[in-house]
């Protein structure tokens, strides 16, 4: 069976993930202390609770290098599943500790820890006791500086807060590189997560395209591109809902801003959509004869 995404009757052996039939508030709801929802970029509950179902059984060790508010790890420890976080801003890393600490108050039975550091040096983060120990890796890049974040109406209009990762003094946070520098980052962030990785261990990472400045930027195909230099070799690719299901129809689940933007776009007959979906890349470590060059 290896890594490779077991097949079922039922949905989690689907390659179209249906994991907004609630929005991300209801998901989160008594699950997650209340600070979680100031982090600019959360991964919805049920694409990591998919994602750790589908790919590791019961003990089983987890690992989420860019974990944010801890998500992958609050699912994988009300699975049943150890996990290990890294956090490169202290802010999101307490928010995950306290997280943790809470799924743990709820009942939670697997292990669950959050590291504080820079994930692209994560072989010296980490215990070399962990090489060859991880049957799983859920994480996502970020998609810029500033994102989605929350809205507020005032007087002059809709305010945006809590969109950005921090106030911008440090820009060590990868999602102030451009796109070529966030590859070259993911690359070595993935680079790291391979030599942790056990024999048939899977890596799974959620991204989607974005525009900036009219143009499409293709994040799906730099991070398959930033997998394949860390030796990693890309076997599935899988749709995560970001829309709910109903009556054989997607109910879209748009922020303010991108339905404002879609509305703009198709005004001056720019057929733009809404984002119903995140591509999910799946990828195994690939034998040492399958690659050549990857990233030290």
């Amino acid at each position: 069976m290896g890594g490779r995404h077991r097949a079922s009757a039922g949905p989690e052996g689907l390659s179209v993930w249906a994991t907004a039939q609630r929005t991300g508030p209801v998901q989160r709801r008594g699950r997650y202390v209340a600070e979680s929802v100031k982090h600019p970029a959360r991964m919805l509950p049920a694409i990591a609770a998919h994602a750790v179902h589908a790919y590791t059984q019961p003990g089983d060790l987890i690992l989420d290098p860019m974990c944010g508010i801890g998500t992958t790890l609050v699912e994988a420890a009300h699975a049943g599943r150890d996990a290990i976080g890294v956090e490169y801003e202290s802010r999101w890393s307490d928010i995950a500790d306290a997280n943790v600490t809470h799924a743990h108050q709820q009942g939670a039975t697997g292990r669950a820890s959050v590291l504080r550091g820079d994930a692209t040096r994560l072989r010296s983060l980490l215990p070399a006791a962990l090489t060859g120990q991880v049957a799983l890796v859920v994480t996502s890049p970020p998609y810029g500086p500033t994102v989605h974040g929350l809205v507020r109406p005032g007087a002059h209009g809709v305010a945006k807060f809590d969109n950005a990762y921090n106030d911008g003094t440090d820009k060590g946070n990868l999602a102030y590189r451009d796109l070529t520098g966030l590859t070259d980052g993911f690359a070595q962030i993935l680079t790291g997560c391979a030599s942790l990785l056990r024999p048939g261990g899977t890596v799974v990472v959620t991204a989607r395209p974005w525009r900036k400045n009219g143009q499409l930027v293709d994040l799906p195909s730099a991070v398959i591109a930033a997998g394949v230099r860390a030796g990693l070799l890309p076997t599935e690719r899988c749709v995560a809902l970001l829309a709910a299901v109903r009556d054989g129809q997607l109910v879209a689940r748009p922020s303010f801003f991108q339905l404002q933007s879609v509305r703009k776009s198709r005004a001056v007959g720019t057929p733009l959509h809404l984002i119903t979906h995140e591509d999910v890349l799946i990828f195994t470590k690939a034998p040492p004869d399958q690659y050549e060059g990857a990233d030290e």
